[in-house]
């Protein structure tokens, strides 16, 4: 496995994941940094190829994309954080594949209403959000002090948006802006 960034392995990384989950022409926008491997020509031809809309991050901001810096927090400030730098490449990569694996099954995320992506990717969400809904509607009925501006909003979202524009989104709805 190579150790630095490649913009033609970037772009085949890509194009497997697009035909593995058969995103569609003008399905997905990919954000990310200015680096070189994202910026590449190769890269760039395989996002026109694919249909992806490219979206980069504002030169000299590195906060552009909510999602990632909140990924980084979350690693950041994980307890299974090493406190030492790793030996070497590989512990670093296995480090993070453990951590990653975690992210994704277990850790319940607040932009997509305290679900797992793998919950979300798996179309598993719908679900679980309208038991929990119904769980809350009860014990609101049951206890309303409890709760003096009501129960939180666990209705299904179709859609969530990184840096929202404005509360309508792009169908011209009330988007939920996300915290």
């Amino acid at each position: 496995m190579l150790e630095r960034e490649d913009s033609a392995i970037a772009a085949n990384i890509l194009k497997a994941a697009c035909i593995l989950e058969g995103v569609s022409r003008g399905d997905l926008i990919l954000h990310s940094d200015n680096g070189a491997a994202m910026k590449g020509s190769t890269m760039l031809a395989t996002l026109h190829w694919l249909g992806v809309v490219p979206s980069f991050s504002r030169p000299r901001t590195s906060n552009d994309n909510c999602y990632s810096e909140s990924l980084f927090r979350t690693m950041k400030y994980s307890v299974e954080y090493p406190s030492a730098p790793f030996a070497d490449i590989e512990e670093a990569r296995d480090w993070v594949s453990q951590f990653v694996e975690w992210y994704n099954s277990e850790h319940l995320h607040s932009g997509i209403n305290y679900v797992t992506p793998n919950e979300r990717h798996e179309f598993k969400d719908a679900v679980k959000l309208k038991s929990r809904r119904l769980v809350y509607e009860l014990a609101f009925k049951q206890n309303p002090t409890r709760w003096r501006r009501g129960v939180r909003n666990w209705k299904y979202q179709d859609k969530v948006f990184l840096n929202p524009e404005s509360k309508k989104d792009w169908s011209g709805e009330e988007a939920r802006h996300l915290s």
